[in-house]
This record gives C-alpha cells, sequence and structure tokens, in this order.
C-alpha cells in the first residue's frame, strides 16, 4: 500500500509551484495536515522528479496560504515560516 493510499482518508488537496516551466504552473498533490497551516506533502505514485521538479518534493513540510486559482480557492504550497 502507498503512502498516498495509506492516508487517503486524511489527505487534503494542495497545489505545489512547478520549476522550470517557464511560466507559474500548480500540480495538485495530497498532503496530511500537520496542525495550523502547516502539511507533509504524500509522494503519488506517479511522481517523477525527471518529468517535473516540484518546488517541494514529496516528504516536505509546506505552509500552505489560500489563493484563487483557476476561478477558486485553493491552498498553495510555501516555505514554512519558523
Amino acid at each position: 500500500m502507498s503512502e498516498e493510499t495509506g492516508s487517503s482518508t486524511s489527505a487534503r488537496e494542495v497545489f505545489i509551484p512547478l520549476l522550470n516551466e517557464g511560466t507559474r504552473v500548480l500540480r495538485p498533490a495530497r498532503a496530511i495536515a500537520c496542525g495550523g497551516r502547516r502539511f507533509r506533502l504524500l509522494k503519488p505514485d506517479d511522481y517523477d522528479p525527471d518529468d517535473e521538479q516540484w518546488e517541494f518534493p514529496p516528504g516536505s513540510e509546506i505552509e500552505c496560504r489560500v489563493e484563487v486559482f483557476a476561478g477558486r480557492e485553493v491552498l498553495v504550497a510555501q516555505a514554512c515560516e519558523d
């Protein structure tokens, strides 16, 4: 059972900025809430770091901010403020 599948009941959708795309691209991903605005990114079964470079790779702890993207409010990953 993958980490994604095993934790899917408590996972939330967040959006991860992709690097080196030439324009702003956000990739939907699943993450587990760690408290407050913090989440830990899950690794999807089809994750391929050679195909696309996530700003925060799976397993990273991130904070999220709410942004309007494609006409709806979404959680977008950003670096944790300590």
